[in-house]
């Protein structure tokens, strides 16, 4: 499985790579091909990564409950209401199962997942016959971490880009409280379903070279590519865009480069504060590992390190 490691290092790099090309030059890769590269990679990279430690079974599942879920509660609200508000999708995302494009529930899967491994990095393990606590928890935290992505993206992909239309806009740059409300809704089911799921799983075989695998630079990967996205709203406010108006559905004017503030600002102190945390307890376990005895035993998974047993997933 080491092998993998420059894989994953590299579908990290191309999306950075990706990530700084269309926001420095605009238009440059046509949004047919755009929209989905910035799904896939993500996708890819969560498949590889999450196998690894969780088996291909595992992400599977992990895979299956989030279209499933995401689909079904995109297309509820599209006709109720219930749980985002009342919006639509445009094509500019391509064709659709049912109401909602297809490429919504592979991206809610890819950035997800990585917001999933933060959540275990910041609360623990969830595994096989482990805590209530960090059952329940990861997928509690792991939902902010990942609405904290939608506010840094909805409102440039609806207000300015128009791929999907919040039909009654809304007081933050013309989408509604209720979209965020139910963005922690969908994904904490997702989440949770997940974290169940490995919870009451049979514990799956470990062998001592795949404990060690799971290194500090296993979990930096992850938090570098939710980093990654974070900065790609940061980048944007920096490179500048238009100094011209844009008007939601409900008529309220914005202005483009309001927008792009709000959404760096955003992003600063949610998605990278949460990469920061993140960060600060991978160097907190590096430094442990360094300074423990050594001992023939093999060593612990990263979130063993961050948790006393006590509480440990």
């Amino acid at each position: 499985m080491k092998r993998l490691m420059p894989i994953l290092w590299g579908l990290v790099a191309a999306y950075a790579v990706v990530t700084f090309v269309i926001t420095v030059f605009p238009g440059v890769i046509p949004t047919p091909i755009l929209i989905p590269v910035l799904v896939f990679v993500p996708l890819v990279f969560a498949l590889l990564h999450g196998a690894w430690r969780y088996g291909w079974a595992g992400m599977l599942v992990f895979l299956a409950v989030c279209l499933v879920v995401s689909n079904v509660l995109e297309n509820l609200s599209i006709l109720t209401g219930f749980p985002f508000g009342h919006y639509y999708y445009t094509g500019n995302i391509g064709p659709k199962l049912f109401l909602v494009p297809i490429l919504i529930g592979p991206a809610y899967f890819g950035t997800g997942y990585l917001a999933w491994v933060l959540g275990t990095v910041l609360i623990g393990d969830v595994r096989s016959r482990g805590s209530a606590f960090t059952t329940f928890a990861v997928p509690f935290i792991a939902s902010f971490l990942m609405v904290a992505w939608d506010l840094a993206m909805d409102p440039a992909n609806s207000t300015i880009r128009h791929n999907w239309i919040w039909q009654q806009g809304g007081g933050y740059f013309g989408v509604p409280l209720t979209n965020y409300l139910g963005w922690s809704f969908t994904v904490y089911v997702f989440f949770q379903l997940f974290a169940l799921y490995l919870h009451f799983r049979r514990p799956r075989p470990t062998s001592e070279v795949e404990m060690r695998d799971l290194s500090t630079s296993y979990f930096a990967q992850a938090t570098v590519m939710y980093a990654v996205i974070g900065l790609g709203a940061v980048l944007v406010y920096v490179v500048g865009v238009p100094h011209t108006s844009v008007t939601d559905a409900a008529g309220v004017v914005w202005q483009r480069t309001s927008i792009a503030e709000g959404l760096a600002t955003v992003a600063i102190y949610t998605m990278l504060f949460a990469t920061a945390l993140s960060a600060v307890r991978l160097v907190q376990e590096s430094a442990a590992l360094a300074s423990a005895p050594h001992v023939v035993a093999p060593a612990p998974r990263s979130s063993e390190v961050l948790q006393p047993h006590a509480t440990r997933g």
